[in-house]
């Protein structure tokens, strides 16, 4: 897998490069520098409103919870969203390192791993509807188009993936034992047995509909929210896009990760989704690109302290430990 991802990563990074010399990387680069210091500034501002909005939506399904655990997962997800837009892993990758950054603060091993796996799919979920709303938006701005069966097919095989995801949760423990591992590490050697603590925290959470549908309600809300972002980067851009336009451009642009979530940080994914879609849209693939590459600067300004702060945690953890096992 590691050696698939690498492959994957330099073929995304190819791609992007084969389309910012095809459109001008002149003409890419100036469109970048149109984009003032406090432009980027409120769009970095509103990936950390992001970050909150989609945080309480995994501490929303989490069972215990505490006065100070909200901005725990919302922590967790913060080191979550960094770890896959800036390393070279793919997107478990950073449900791994999420779930572990929560583990350093208290929430158990077992829990972190089920509400991260819940979490997970009702994000998965409200994708969907997010590309529902982006497919509405084609159909009624550009029907003759040619991305709508390509979409529809795309969104019937993730609702597919999404049912099938959700059966396996009940039934694949072998995959919770795993996942547990790799969060407790070295720790919790036994995770196989413990998967039916797994099990149990898993059904618990989803005993809880009215939870579930809280947290899928601000996962939509959060996905809506990247539409935001990418209307806010097209007009600091110059860019007279209308809102609902750039809605359906970062909908759409979703739903194209989802299918290739193997591929790390998107690579080449997103920059051949903006061009194409904003094409679609009427903005010349140049500006598009420009977008690209703003939102991976900012991706890049927000993700690297997150990381910094978290290695830096984990580092500490060790040094505690090692202090308290030479004083025993």
């Amino acid at each position: 897998m590691k050696r698939l991802s690498y492959v994957l990563a330099l073929l995304g990074v190819l791609i992007a490069l084969l389309l910012v010399s095809w459109f001008g990387f002149g003409n890419v680069v100036s469109a970048v520098g149109r984009i003032g210091w406090s432009e980027f500034a409120v769009i970095v501002g509103w990936q950390l409103v992001l970050f909150v909005i989609i945080g309480l939506a995994w501490d929303v399904i989490t069972p215990g919870r505490t006065m100070r655990r909200p901005w725990l997962l919302i922590w967790g997800r913060m080191v979550r969203d960094a770890s896959s837009n800036c390393l070279p892993f793919s997107q478990v990758g950073g449900f791994v390192f999420g779930a572990r950054a929560v583990t350093l603060h208290g929430v158990e091993w077992h829990t972190a791993t089920a509400s991260t796996v819940v979490d997970v799919t009702a994000e998965f979920l409200a994708q969907i509807a997010f590309a529902c709303i982006g497919l509405g938006i084609l159909l009624a701005r550009a029907p003759r188009s040619g991305l709508a069966v390509p979409v529809e097919a795309g969104i019937g095989l993730a609702v597919s993936m999404c049912f099938a995801f959700v059966w396996l949760q009940k039934g694949a423990a072998p995959l919770f034992a795993r996942l547990g591992r790799r969060i407790a590490g070295n720790w919790f050697s036994d995770a196989e047995e413990r998967v039916a603590v797994l099990q149990t925290e898993l059904g618990l959470i989803y005993g809880h509909t009215g939870k579930l549908a809280l947290g899928f309600l601000l996962h939509l809300t959060g996905w809506i929210g990247t539409g935001v972002a990418g209307w806010i980067a097209y007009h600091a851009l110059g860019v007279p896009i209308d809102f609902d336009d750039a809605l359906a451009i970062e909908a759409l642009l979703s739903a194209a990760a989802a299918l290739a979530f193997l591929v790390p940080v998107n690579a080449g994914i997103q920059e051949a989704g903006y061009a194409g879609l904003g094409a679609i849209f009427g903005v010349p693939p140049e500006l598009s690109l420009g977008v690209s590459l703003v939102r991976r600067a900012r991706d890049i300004a927000v993700g690297v302290p997150i990381l910094l702060i978290w290695q830096f945690l984990e580092m500490r953890r060790l040094r505690m430990g090692r202090r308290q096992t030479e004083e025993g």
